[in-house]
């Protein structure tokens, strides 16, 4: 049986897909994959048998996936799996920033003695807060999160401008029309009441709000962060605060810098912490991970192309390869030059990296033999992997 190694508390439906499925959890077996959530593998020893890596939420940035890259093992995520989720939490902290529920609470817990219906009613004006209604809402990243925000706000009453430097076909399909898309970051910043960022985490967005984008917003407006620690310049945001050029900091990443501070209301990280979230992540990360052992197919990997095709032959082979010229040439005269008949052949690239799959029927096991270990010595083949279709 294979051996999937887990980090983390993941749902139990996930477990359960997973052994119904034939793996076993955590044996003392070297493992073939890891499912995790949020455990850092930077400084982890990664197995040799290791073949894939796939963590049970959106992002990636605990994974050192361009390491993994070179060795040929495919990252996934799953995103979308916990979209809902970050969505109401931030459609909470919208609330948060304009009514000041959380003092509100306090001063009404804090009261007693005396006739504490009268003390808290003459106290209440000290608590007055805004409507969202009417209010824009300035939404940096429209994928699976900022979406569902943006078209969530629009419910509310309030005018949506969205930004999103990947905009393609896939995300203008899930905004809602009424959500005007500005032509630059900088349009939102200057027009929005309320800014959220739901961007990933990468080299090019570290500090993606920073000082000066900063100074271009409204002193009176609000700032939100539920996507990444680091996507923010907690620093520079807590200088806007004290300055009075920010009214309000919410964020789901705690930072030593923003403790004790009134203006500034932290969650510990809680964005997708959702039973149903848990859940789907959970289970689109296994079901991803069973496709990719069983049948070669790659579906929301981080490192490599997608390839999803019907598995309608008795082989496939996998080859993982650099994105060079003459890759295809070079591995279609291999199979021609062992008479192995090529049923079909499909092949994506991304970045550095591509993945050619080819559809096999009738393969010896002298041929397999040969393909595991001849077809490696080919320049900038990574890893080649053998699949056999256990319905035919």
């Amino acid at each position: 049986m294979t051996n999937i190694k887990t980090y983390n508390a993941i749902s139990s439906k996930g477990i359960d897909y997973l052994k119904a499925h034939h793996y076993e959890i955590n044996s003392d077996e070297a493992p073939k994959a890891i499912l995790l959530r949020s455990q850092n593998l930077h400084n982890e020893p990664i197995d040799e048998d290791v073949r894939a890596i796939v963590r049970a939420g959106a992002g990636f940035n605990n994974i050192p996936v361009e390491e993994l890259s070179k060795r040929g093992i495919v990252v996934f995520n799953t995103p979308g799996g916990n979209a809902n989720a970050v969505k109401e939490l931030t459609i909470a902290s919208l609330v948060l920033a304009a009514r000041p529920v959380i003092g509100a609470i306090d001063f009404a817990n804090d009261t007693r003695g005396g006739d504490v219906s009268l003390r808290t009613e003459s106290n209440k004006g000290g608590y007055r807060g805004t409507e969202l209604a009417g209010k824009t809402l300035g939404v940096i990243g429209l994928g699976n999160v900022g979406s569902k925000v943006a078209n969530t706000a629009l419910a509310l009453d309030m005018d949506v401008i969205g930004y999103d430097p990947g905009l393609n076909a896939n995300t203008a399909w899930r905004v809602d029309r009424h959500v005007l898309h500005a032509r630059n970051v900088e349009e939102v910043l200057t027009q929005a009441d309320y800014v959220t960022v739901h961007i990933p985490l990468e080299e090019k967005n570290k500090y993606f709000i920073d000082a000066d984008k900063l100074a271009l917003m409204k002193p009176t407006a609000a700032l939100l962060n539920l996507s990444r620690g680091g996507i923010v310049d907690d620093s520079a945001a807590k200088d806007a605060l004290d300055n009075d050029k920010l009214r309000v900091y919410i964020t789901d990443f705690a930072d030593d810098v923003l403790f004790d501070n009134p203006k500034v209301i932290i969650t510990p990280h809680i964005g997708g912490s959702t039973i149903e979230a848990e859940d789907t992540s959970a289970l689109m990360a296994v079901r991803q991970l069973d496709e990719y052992l069983t049948t070669g197919n790659i579906v929301n990997s981080v490192n490599y192309p997608d390839i999803n095709e019907p598995f309608t032959t008795k082989y496939r082979v996998g080859i993982i390869h650099e994105n060079v010229p003459n890759m295809i040439g070079q591995i279609s005269k291999f199979f021609g030059d062992h008479s192995i008949n090529i049923e079909q052949l499909s092949n994506r690239a991304v970045g550095p990296y591509a993945y050619t799959m080819v559809a096999i029927n009738d393969f010896t096991k002298d041929q397999q033999e040969l393909v595991k270990t001849a077809l490696d010595e080919i320049p900038h083949v990574i890893l080649t992997r053998r699949y056999v279709n256990a319905n035919i």
